[in-house]
C-alpha cells in the first residue's frame, strides 16, 4: 500500500473520459478501489480549462456554465453501501502556478453582491512564488484546497454542482486543506466519489462566487467507516482558521440585519466600501480580494430581531508601507 511519500495505488488524470460536471449516481466509475487505497487526482480549474494564464475580462462573457464544475471521477470504493461513512483523508494538495478570480454577472447571478456588481471583472493570479499577487502590491497566502468533494446522491438523475448537498458537493470549506480528513455518508453502492473546484485560497464566505481558483493535484486515501453515522458531511481539520493560520492584526466591519444573509451581505458592502477608502482600490477589486482573503464569520445569532455577520481583513496582506499601526 502506497503511503504519503510512496507512489499512490491510483493516478487518475482529468482527461474527457474521467471528468463530468453534474452528479449523478447513473455515471460509470472510472476506476474501482479497495479501501486503504491512494488515489491522486488531476483536476482543471473550475471552468474546465476556459480559461487560462492569459485571459482577459473579456473571456469572462463567452465562459459556458455548463461546463463550470469539472469534477474529475466518480471513483467507486469497493464494498461502500448506504448507510457507511467514507473517509477521506487529504495527504497532499498541490495547486497550479496561475489561478483566477472572476465576477460573472448575467443569469448566473454569481456572488453574495451580484446585484450590485453588473459588470465583468478578473484578475488572474501569479501563483509560482507561494502567493498570490494581486493589485498595489496586495499579497494572499495560499492554502489550497479542493472547493468540492462529494459522493453520489441518492436521487436519480442529473443534479446541478453549485449547491452543497448532505453528501457533500460544493462544500468550499477551506480549512480542507493537507492533512485535514472529510466524513461523508455514503448513499448509493460504491459511494461514487468525485473531486475538483481547486482553490489555491479563499476567504470564508467566498463572497464574490468563487476563490483563487487552479487547477490542482490531490492526493487522498480512502477507507470506509461502518462504526460512524453520520447525516451531512463532517471533518478534521488544523486550519487555516486565519489567512496565515495564526492569530493576526485585522480590520473588521459588521453587518446587522434581521437576516443572515442580508447582515452578511451589509458586511461584505462595508468592507468593500473600506478597500476602496482606505486602501484604493476599485470596487470590482475589493470585491475580487474579499472573495479571495476575507473572512465572515457569525458573531450572535441570538439576541433578536438581528443577528450580526463581521467580515475580517488581514492586515499583512498589504505591503509593509502600507500597513495600519497597531
Amino acid at each position: 500500500m502506497s503511503s504519503e511519500r510512496g507512489r499512490p495505488d491510483h493516478e487518475i488524470d482529468a482527461t474527457d473520459e474521467t471528468i463530468h460536471s453534474a452528479w449523478d449516481n447513473g455515471l460509470e466509475p472510472v476506476r474501482t478501489i479497495e479501501p486503504g487505497d491512494v488515489v491522486r487526482f488531476t483536476c482543471t480549474d473550475s471552468t474546465g480549462g476556459q480559461l487560462g494564464p492569459d485571459s482577459t475580462v473579456a473571456d469572462v462573457a463567452d465562459l459556458d456554465i455548463d461546463r463550470v464544475h469539472s469534477l474529475t471521477g466518480p471513483v467507486a470504493i469497493e464494498g461502500a453501501r448506504p448507510g457507511d461513512v467514507l473517509e477521506v483523508e487529504l495527504l497532499e494538495v498541490e495547486h497550479g502556478d496561475w489561478g483566477f478570480t472572476l465576477v460573472l454577472p448575467g443569469e448566473a447571478e454569481l456572488g453574495l453582491l451580484a446585484d450590485e456588481f453588473p459588470e465583468p471583472a478578473l484578475h488572474v493570479w501569479d501563483l509560482a512564488d507561494g502567493v498570490g499577487r494581486f493589485a498595489n502590491g496586495i499579497e494572499v497566502p495560499l492554502d489550497p484546497f479542493p472547493g468540492i468533494m462529494g459522493v453520489a446522491p441518492a436521487e436519480d438523475g442529473a443534479h446541478e454542482t453549485f449547491p452543497p448537498r448532505s453528501v457533500g458537493g460544493n462544500v468550499d470549506i477551506k480549512q480542507l486543506t493537507a492533512g485535514s480528513t472529510l466524513y461523508l455518508p455514503v448513499a448509493v453502492e460504491d459511494a461514487l466519489f468525485s473531486i475538483g473546484d481547486g482553490h489555491a485560497a479563499q476567504g470564508d464566505g467566498e463572497v464574490c462566487g468563487n476563490g483563487i481558483e487552479t487547477p490542482m493535484t490531490v492526493t487522498c486515501r480512502f477507507d470506509l467507516r461502518s462504526d460512524l453515522s453520520i447525516d451531512q458531511p463532517q471533518f478534521e481539520t488544523t486550519g487555516p482558521f486565519t489567512s496565515s493560520g495564526r492569530d493576526e492584526p485585522m480590520y473588521g466591519t459588521t453587518g446587522i440585519a434581521d437576516d443572515l444573509r442580508e447582515a452578511a451581505r451589509a458586511a461584505v458592502r462595508n468592507m468593500v466600501d473600506h478597500l476602496r477608502d482606505e486602501r484604493g482600490l476599485e470596487r470590482s477589486e475589493a470585491y475580487i480580494l474579499c472573495s479571495a482573503a476575507v473572512d465572515l464569520k457569525i458573531n450572535e445569532v441570538v439576541n433578536a430581531p438581528n443577528w450580526v455577520v463581521s467580515a475580517y481583513l488581514p492586515e499583512r496582506i498589504f505591503p509593509a508601507d502600507r500597513h495600519r499601526s497597531t
